[in-house]
């Protein structure tokens, strides 16, 4: 697959992988030889290559590489520098720190607006794993045709579940597919549930929340504007100021004063019916932000592929 052109109305693929994350939880697994703590994404923990690099190949099956983007913080340059010398400027999304998953991807949106307003987003977690990338971009590509044809959907990608995961969010369908792609309107979002409720879920086919997420640039900041409202006007005040030489101070004043912000608790959840899930099977996903998670798909692989490498 070589990043499918839209064909129904011509708007352009944009993808957006979220790296700015500290990967606290994995800390003792990603220590450098000084001491100093290295978040996951920049870390070789399964293969050959760090996290964020297999991440950007992932997002490549279906973006072309040229509109791939990244959300940063501007205090891992010194990681992420040596990763992405070759990408474009302006597809490296640098925040002034990192406050949740909420304001990076609203920057991110208003930044991709400037180059290309009518975009088809996918968001996407740089600290994944996925076995089978190619089955994988299939998916997404389905998910970026529903979009283009219905401009305001926006369709998340749920896995389907092999275990009553308790640390993952869950996302609970309504029972009827809605279209040939079987999509299914979103009832609500379960996070981190009991074992007794996610076996409860798991029964009734409800599906991993993956983080993948793929909607039309406009639809996706009104999401912003119906669940967030005062965040989102903060934004758009400093709207003005993206691409002059005054949006890093704009931008650095502003995040002083934001709180920490969960995007699928903030934002997803007021906003579930808004929502339509696409299920993903048999592509080998996972989210590594846990040492036991790491270890389980390292099992998996092979025994020998675990590894750390700074």
């Amino acid at each position: 697959m070589d990043g499918h052109q839209p064909t129904t109305n011509g708007t352009k693929r944009v993808a957006i992988v979220l790296a700015g994350g500290e990967g606290s939880r994995l800390s003792d697994l990603t220590r450098g030889p000084d001491g100093v703590h290295v978040p996951k994404q920049f870390c070789t923990l399964l293969g050959e290559t760090p996290l964020l690099e297999q991440a950007r190949r992932r997002v490549s099956l279906s973006v072309p590489t040229e509109r791939v983007c990244f959300v940063l913080n501007q205090d891992h340059e010194r990681f992420f520098s040596p990763f992405l010398a070759d990408v474009p400027q302006q597809n490296l999304i640098v925040q002034p720190g990192n406050r949740g998953t909420t304001p990076a991807i609203l920057y991110s949106l208003l930044r991709v607006a400037e180059f290309a307003p009518r975009a088809s987003v996918l968001l996407v977690a740089s600290d994944h794993h996925v076995s089978d990338e190619t089955a994988l971009a299939d998916y997404v590509h389905s998910a970026f045709e529903a979009v283009e044809e219905n401009p305001s959907r926006t369709v998340l990608l749920g896995i389907s579940p092999d275990e009553p995961e308790t640390s993952y969010g869950w996302i609970e369908p309504e029972a009827t597919p809605y279209t040939n792609r079987h999509l299914l309107p979103v009832r609500r979002f379960w996070e981190k549930p009991s074992h007794d409720i996610a076996l409860e879920l798991m029964g009734r086919g409800c599906l991993w929340n993956s983080f993948m997420i793929v909607g039309q640039l406009p639809t996706l900041l009104e999401l912003f504007s119906l669940a967030m409202r005062e965040l989102y006007v903060a934004f758009s005040k400093i709207r003005p100021s993206i691409g002059t030489t005054f949006e890093k101070e704009a931008l650095r004043k502003l995040y002083q004063s934001l709180p920490e912000s969960d995007f699928s608790r903030e934002v997803l959840r007021s906003v579930a019916g808004n929502l339509s899930v696409l299920p993903v099977r048999d592509v080998g996903w996972s989210d590594l932000g846990e040492p036991d998670r790491l270890a389980k798909v390292a099992k998996k692989i092979r025994p020998s592929e675990l590894r750390v490498v700074l």
